[in-house]
C-alpha cells in the first residue's frame, strides 16, 4: 500500500464548529495569544490560562467530525494513512483514523508541571490545585509557543516516506511544522486543499492547490487519491 500522509490544520476542525487558531485582529477567543498560550502568560496568570482550555474542552465535548475527518478515515482501506496534526482536538481519532501525530499536544490530556513524561487522560476541567499522584501541578498538555515540539522528528521521517502528501485546512504560516511540506522527498502527488490557501514559494516540485473548504474539497479529492 502506498504511504499517505496527511499535514491537518484548523480548517478541517473549523466545519465541526471549533474556532480557528487566531482571528484577523491576532486574537484567541478575545485573547492575546501569548496570553494564553505560553509558558509565561501561565506564570504570569495560570488562573486565566486554565479557564481558556476549560472553555476549549468543554466545547470539544460537543463537536463531532465532519465528512473530511470521515473520508480520511475510509482511506485506510486504500492507503497506510498517517495524519499529522496541528489541532488539539480528538476529532480524527473519533471519525476513525488510527495512525495520528499531534504537533501541538492534546486537549484530552494533562501532563505534569515538574515533569512533562507524565501525561494524563483528561476530559473534564483543570483548577489550581489539580495534582497528580506525586503532588504535581497538572497543565494542559499543549505545546505553547516557545516549548519544543516532541513529536516533530517523527513527524519529519513519517514525510520523508509519503508516496502521497495532502496537506489540508492550514496556512502554512506556522512553524516548525509549516516546514514538513520540504521533507517530502519521495512523495509522487501533492495536494494542498484550503479555503484561503497561502502563496507557495520555493517549492521543488508541482502541488495542486484546491481552494475549497476541508469537506468540500475531500468530497472532490475521494475517488481521485483511490485511482492512484
Amino acid at each position: 500500500m502506498k504511504n499517505l500522509v496527511v499535514l491537518s490544520g484548523a480548517g478541517i476542525s473549523a466545519e465541526s464548529g471549533i474556532k480557528t487558531f487566531r482571528d484577523a485582529g491576532g486574537l484567541w477567543e478575545g485573547h492575546d495569544i501569548m496570553e494564553v498560550a505560553s509558558f509565561e502568560g501561565f506564570t504570569k496568570n495560570p488562573l486565566l490560562v486554565l479557564d481558556f482550555y476549560n472553555q476549549r474542552r468543554r466545547q470539544l465535548h460537543m463537536v463531532q467530525p465532519n465528512d473530511a475527518h470521515r473520508i480520511l478515515a475510509g482511506l485506510e482501506r486504500y492507503f497506510k494513512v498517517t495524519v499529522i496534526t496541528q489541532n488539539v482536538d480528538d476529532l480524527h481519532e473519533r471519525a476513525g483514523s488510527t495512525d495520528i501525530i499531534h504537533l501541538h499536544g492534546e486537549l484530552f490530556k494533562a501532563r505534569s508541571l515538574e515533569d512533562d513524561t507524565l501525561v494524563y487522560e483528561w476530559k473534564e476541567d483543570l483548577f489550581i490545585g489539580t495534582q497528580n499522584e506525586n503532588g504535581h501541578q497538572l497543565r494542559p498538555h499543549i505545546v505553547w509557543f516557545g516549548e519544543a515540539v516532541p513529536e516533530m522528528d517523527r513527524a519529519i521521517e513519517k514525510v520523508k516516506k509519503a508516496d502521497i502528501l495532502l496537506i489540508i485546512g492550514t496556512s502554512l504560516q506556522v512553524y516548525p511544522a509549516a516546514g514538513l511540506i520540504d521533507y517530502a522527498e519521495s512523495a509522487q502527488q501533492l495536494f494542498y486543499l484550503d479555503q484561503n490557501p497561502a502563496v507557495m514559494h520555493n517549492l521543488n516540485k508541482p502541488i495542486e492547490i484546491i481552494a475549497e473548504k476541508a469537506s468540500a474539497g475531500m468530497r472532490l479529492l475521494h475517488d481521485r487519491l483511490k485511482s492512484l
